[in-house]
């Protein structure tokens, strides 16, 4: 995006200012950034008070680049945290989750049954001989049994290491060996769009391979038929059940291991984020309260998000559950057995804080607004948007149609390896443009930076950089110690560099570009995929458009688009209308970004999670091979998409 262009956008966005009302009764007030800026180390310390800590801690952080440590010497426990301190406070008969399963089974779980299956589980997985800081892979449906076994093995010390059940056998296989797990966590399978479909056939075959995996323990939720080793493979029901529901938790470390999170890298293996107590569990539990301003006596919690994702992690485990949030759990599509599922829970439940993908937000446009409006949305009171740059015109839909216009959005920036939220507008606090992240939270330095490390002005973009320690950051990648030095610190010295750039406008609010490596060059220019998206969804055809750039002889790269219509939108005069579209993205951005190539498909390549895998249509758009789309929702997607590939040329 050009300066000028950049300028237009910040002058135009809509700006919109914390209610009154909303103000006066939100949880972060305007002197906060002011309070953490004046002393940030105190202002953390501060947040971690607000844990339960069975020793003090001597030291706030010890920052010896890239590593750091934070407070030093305390010791908690993470279960605890999240359950007894509750209990024992007398607020156990409160909800923790309201479980949905696709087919329509409903279990209420109350802060004391959550702690009571807690612990009968950390005393199964003693059995099981698991011991401290041992791995154990965790690869299930979204379940109530998962969350629990991810609590479970905190409770003991021991890593868990959660694996999205949507990857295959290969991916989980590589997960075991890198974290050698001695134990797998798993279930027969789940439910997802109608049907049952299975997991335990993949463990079985990723542990044909080498490994050190003593135990495989089932969950058995679909009661389909299960390949069974006798002297391998548990049932979470026979061992689970019939142990004690008294456990007294051990104190761990701060800085003991919590968890492995496994997540891409430019090369084929994944690399293995490791993250630690205390520090992360002071800003999930921060972030969770004051992003999403939770009153945790009256609200009802939904984030989409898989557990197995980091989002999943921070925000449906441990940040809610630490702050005594009720939440809904929901373990199948969106789509299944109707398109307005989401909207018939929100219902349900009386949903009022809903945290979700900005392609999920689009998918719902393309469908149309009559799905949510057959529902009594009103119980909302807080969005959030997650994942990905949220376009201005989705932004817009999701106030309008799912929020009624009286919602504040909180669309925020954050990775697997920030562990926490690190760039969001504070509900009653920032005055919010559509699009835009704003400003990183009270107690994070973020800075947009230039490729010589100096801070560009108003008005400029560059690089996303971190340039001071914060609590819930990474502490390695596992077992890879230079990795870590090269992929996240040797770009700029002594500043996290993680490969996403940013632009900041006039106002000095900040706009996400995605990764870098989705910034294309084309004749010199460089042009974010996520700006010439945004452009082709502004357009009233279009309800989603994803963007790469494909090597080219002339230009170096040059811009393909893969978009879907809006619902009722008919494909009709198909070169008329891409020719429509290529003028409009000239006309939003400039003629240097017109795609050379427009394909309306029906859909788009998405995990299970709903991220759009640009490397698939990236394949496809340089016409080479389609690579590995096992993780894939829908693996027919990339066949429909490449019949297709004749439609839509340049013809100028």
């Amino acid at each position: 995006m050009s300066n000028e262009s950049l300028e237009n956008l910040s002058h135009e966005a809509r700006t919109f200012a914390p209610s009154k009302e909303f103000a006066a009764a939100a949880n972060a007030k305007a002197d906060i950034y002011e309070i953490a800026q004046r002393d940030r180390l105190g202002f953390w310390e501060e947040q971690a008070r607000a844990l339960t800590w069975d020793k003090p801690w001597s030291k706030v952080l010890e920052w010896n680049s890239p590593y750091a440590k934070w407070f030093i010497g305390g010791k908690l426990n993470a279960s605890v945290n999240c359950l007894d301190r509750h209990v024992a406070a007398g607020i156990g008969d409160r909800v923790a989750f309201h479980f949905e399963g696709e087919p329509g089974d409903t279990r209420t779980i109350t802060y004391a049954q959550l702690l009571s299956e807690v612990k009968k589980s950390a005393n199964a997985l003693i059995e099981l001989g698991i011991k401290a800081e041992d791995r154990v892979a965790i690869y299930m449906p979204m379940i109530p049994e998962a969350a629990i076994a991810i609590l479970a093995c905190a409770r003991i010390g021991a890593m868990h290491s959660v694996v999205f059940g949507g990857f295959s056998a290969e991916a989980l296989l590589s997960r075991i060996q890198d974290a050698d797990a001695t134990l797998v966590i798993t279930a027969d399978g789940g439910f997802r769009k109608g049907g049952a479909f299975a997991l335990k056939p993949a463990v079985d075959e990723a542990l044909k391979g080498k490994h050190n995996v003593k135990n495989v323990l089932v969950v058995k939720r679909t009661g389909q038929e299960t390949a069974w080793n006798s002297e391998l493979d548990i049932w979470w029901h026979d061992i689970v059940d019939r142990q004690s529901a008294e456990h007294v938790a051990e104190s761990f470390d701060s800085e003991h291991p919590l968890f492995i999170l496994y997540t891409s890298g430019t090369t084929a293996k994944p690399k293995g984020i490791f993250h630690t107590t205390g520090g992360y569990l002071t800003q999930a539990a921060f972030t969770h309260k004051a992003v999403f301003d939770l009153k945790a006596e009256s609200d009802v919690y939904w984030c989409t998000a898989d557990i197995g994702w980091i989002t999943g992690h921070s925000y449906v485990v441990y940040g809610p559950l630490i702050n005594g949030a009720t939440q809904v759990m929901y373990e199948g599509t969106p789509d299944t057995p109707h398109k307005g599922r989401i909207f018939e829970l929100v219902e349900k439940y009386g949903v009022t804080i809903l945290y979700t993908a900005p392609t999920l937000i689009r998918t719902w446009m393309k469908w149309g607004d009559e799905f949510p409006k057959a529902h009594n949305l009103k119980s909302l009171r807080l969005l959030g948007s997650v994942g990905e740059p949220i376009n201005p015109e989705a932004w817009m839909w999701y106030r309008d149609v799912i929020g009624g216009n009286r919602c504040p959005i909180v669309d925020t920036w954050w990775q697997t390896e920030t562990g926490a939220i690190m760039i969001s507008p504070l509900p009653g606090v920032t005055a919010t443009k559509p699009g835009s992240a704003m400003r990183p939270l009270p107690g994070i330095s973020a800075k947009v930076v230039d490729d010589k490390a100096q801070e560009v002005g108003n008005g400029h973009g560059g690089f996303l950089i971190l340039d001071e320690p914060w609590p819930s950051m990474l502490r390695g990648i596992w077992g890879e110690d230079e990795r870590y030095k090269s992929t996240y610190w040797s770009r700029f010295e002594n500043k996290y560099f993680a490969g996403d750039g940013a632009k900041l406008d006039t106002d000095g609010a900040i706009w996400l570009l995605g990764r870098v490596d989705d910034v294309m060059n084309v004749s010199g220019h460089r042009i974010s995929t996520t700006e010439v998206e945004s452009a082709l969804v502004s357009h009233e055809a279009v309800a989603e458009a994803a963007v790469v750039g494909a090597a080219d002889a002339m230009t170096g790269q040059g811009i393909v688009a893969f978009v879907i219509l809006r619902g009722g939108i008919p494909n009709v005069g198909g070169d008329e209308l891409i020719q429509q579209l290529r003028n409009h993205v000239s006309k939003e951005i400039g003629p240097i970004a017109k795609p050379r190539q427009i394909m309306v498909v029906a859909e788009l390549p998405k995990t299970r999670s709903g991220k759009i895998m640009r490397r698939l249509l990236k394949d496809v758009a340089e016409n080479r091979a389609v690579g590995d789309s096992t993780t894939l929702a829908d693996p027919n997607v990339m066949k429909l998409i490449k019949e297709g590939l004749s439609t839509g040329k340049d013809e100028d």
